[in-house]
Formats: C-alpha cells, structure tokens, sequence
C-alpha cells in the first residue's frame, strides 16, 4: 500500500525552547510573533497559555537530513486528528529546516488554527478525547539512507516502507459538542486548545522511509494558564500591590471631614 507524508519547506534556524539532539520545539504567540517563556519544573517543560490566544508549534531540525516529525497536540495527531500514536502521519521537515504549525491540518491547503481555550472547548473534549489536554508532543524520526532522486510535488513513498504512516488525509470538522464526562468539568479552568478559523496554509505530499519503527527522539512541552502554573509552584505567586505609605505625602494641612 502507497503511504504518503506532508513536506514543508526549508526555513531559517531558530533558537530553542525545548532543545533536542534531532529537533528543537517551541510554542509561538501568533498576536506578537513572540516565543512564550519555558519553564523548567520537576523535569518537565511548561509555557503559560493565556485564553483565545493563537499559537503556533515552531520545529527545527538539527541535523543534516531530513527527519519527520509526528505532531501531538492534546493527544491528538495534528496532521489526521486521530488519537495520537508515533507510527501515524508527520510533517517532512528539511535538514537545517524550520516550519511553524499552527493549526489543525484540514487538507493539502487549509488549516483550523489553534488557540488556547477552556477544557471543554479544546478539541480534544469535543472530540470526547480529554485526558491527555495540556501537553504538545513531537516523535521524531530519521530517515532510512537511500538515494534522493528529484520528485514532483505529490512524490509518492517507497511501498512497503516499514513503519510509514498512513496518508495523512484532511480530520473531519468537530460536530460533537463539549464532552459531558465528569472529569472534563471537574477541569474546566485548564487550558486546552481549540479548532479555531480556517487558514490557508498549504503544503504537499513526499516520500519518506522511516530507519526505525520507533522514535529516534520524543520532545514534549506542556502547557496551562498562569494562575495554574503558580498553584502547581512553577511560577511564583503575584503578590497584591498594596500602597506603599509615604512618610511626606503633601503640602499644607486640610481641614478635617465633618
């Protein structure tokens, strides 16, 4: 059976956020262009989300080669919105290149964008699939050693090729409604994200066989409100900002009331 992967197209560098031998990961405030701040907590890696704000999932490849690249946001498969697995459609990245995801993948052209957004309005609620809301994944794979004769834009893979993903054909749009499960609104202040307005964002098809069947590197970053990170003790608490008395306030003495 034809397997099919997407490719991008070969971007600058970037500085990292979540530095991996093969691929560095970072969260992008789409309003600003700014990279959100990691913080480092108990071995994990944590951005503060804030809600309806667009973001985009920054990928550089480190290396000299191509690698592919599984994108899991809320324990979905950002390319064909099934529960996320490492052995499933990715992204084609180009050696040295960078590429920003930001959206859930709707066909060759077009993506739904993410956003932060309460719980029951990520996604992955919608889609009945809560559990794993907060987290962004990356699985990461090398590229068996063949040689690279010259494609077209729609190059087809080599058949066979042993742990290629399925083609990565356009997730259906969400009709379910926010999952009515207990443990989603027991949660509803964490953050999740959203499918958001369409965009145009195209890519298209390439070949591409896997070394191994599993990944050469797996990157996560999670991700919450502010107020959450600092009940959870990864930000300090804002403290009040109680007025300071001042020893010599005025000028002349005024009447009192009354």
């Amino acid at each position: 059976m034809l397997k099919r992967l997407l490719a991008l197209t070969l971007l600058a560098a970037s500085l990292p956020a979540q530095a991996g031998r093969l691929l560095d990961m970072e969260i992008v405030d789409r309003a600003s262009g700014q990279t959100l701040e990691t913080y480092r907590h108990r071995g994990q890696h944590w951005v503060a989300g804030h809600p309806a704000e667009r973001y985009a999932v920054r990928l550089v490849n480190r290396t000299g080669e191509r690698v592919l690249v599984v994108l899991s946001v809320d324990g979905v498969n950002a390319v064909s919105g099934e529960t996320a697995a490492p052995n499933q459609s990715g992204y084609v990245l180009d050696p040295w290149g960078r590429a920003e995801i930001a959206g859930w993948r709707k066909s060759l052209s077009d993506i739904a964008q993410f956003y932060f957004t309460a719980l029951p309005d990520s996604y992955a609620a919608r889609t009945e699939r809560p559990d794993h809301v907060g987290v962004i994944g990356a699985a990461v794979f090398r590229e068996k050693s063949r040689p690279r004769p010259v494609t077209p834009d729609l190059a087809q893979a080599v058949p066979g090729a042993r742990g290629e993903s399925r083609a990565a054909e356009a997730a259906a749009d969400a009709s379910a409604t926010a999952a009515p499960g207990a443990k989603a609104m027991r949660q509803a202040e964490r953050l999740g994200t959203g499918h958001g307005e369409r965009e145009y964002a195209p890519t298209r098809y390439t070949g591409f066989e896997r070394a191994s069947s599993a990944p050469a590197e797996i990157l996560s970053l999670r991700y919450d409100s502010r107020d959450n990170l600092a009940a959870r003790g990864i930000l300090p608490r804002p403290q009040p900002a109680w007025p300071e008395p001042r020893p010599f306030p005025g000028g002349f003495v005024p009447d009192p009331r009354g």
